[in-house]
């Protein structure tokens, strides 16, 4: 298993319910997530938004919101921000007036391939205590846990939501 202090038993919390590790652990990485990003001026929501972009072309600012799968009233300051960077851009539909057609800019994948050595190499030192098969296991275990818990239906309702502050 993963490298702990010989002898040590799991932090306080996990010895009862080792689940509310995933909380901690999830501050720990997203505060690494973003403060590795800072000197680019991006954090991992408009990382997110630009890779569902990249990987799906031109999409409707509403179907942004489904595969990201976030309010959209968050959405459009994350877009704000986007355009403002210059790394993505909003057009009209010309189809439907009413709709906005979001696209990512050549800045926007440039900084895309930037950010992803520095998302790599943040994954790679929190999981540096891990040999490949443990990691393919806890990739596993992860992923099954995510399914049993709903998913992304399950995220869609809570995404939205301010973080608790108990854990």
């Amino acid at each position: 298993m993963a490298k702990q202090s010989e002898g040590a038993p799991p932090p306080g919390i996990a010895q009862q319910w080792p689940m509310l590790l995933m909380i901690k652990l999830g501050r720990i990485t997203m505060h690494r997530f973003t403060e590795a990003l800072e000197p680019y001026g991006i954090r991992p929501r408009h990382v997110a938004a630009l890779i569902e972009l990249r990987d799906n072309g031109e999409l409707s600012q509403q179907s942004l919101c489904g595969h990201l799968h976030l309010d959209p009233t968050n959405l459009v300051a994350i877009l704000n921000e986007l355009e403002e960077r210059g790394y993505a851009k909003r057009r009209r539909d010309p189809e439907d007036r009413r709709r906005h057609l979001v696209e990512v800019t050549n800045k926007g994948l440039t900084v895309i391939d930037k950010v992803s050595e520095v998302m790599d190499g943040v994954e790679e030192e929190l999981l540096a205590g891990l040999e490949p098969a443990e990691r393919e296991a806890l990739e596993g275990a992860l992923t099954s846990i995510w399914e049993v818990s709903g998913g992304y239906e399950a995220w869609s309702q809570v995404a939205d939501q301010p973080e608790e502050t108990a854990a």
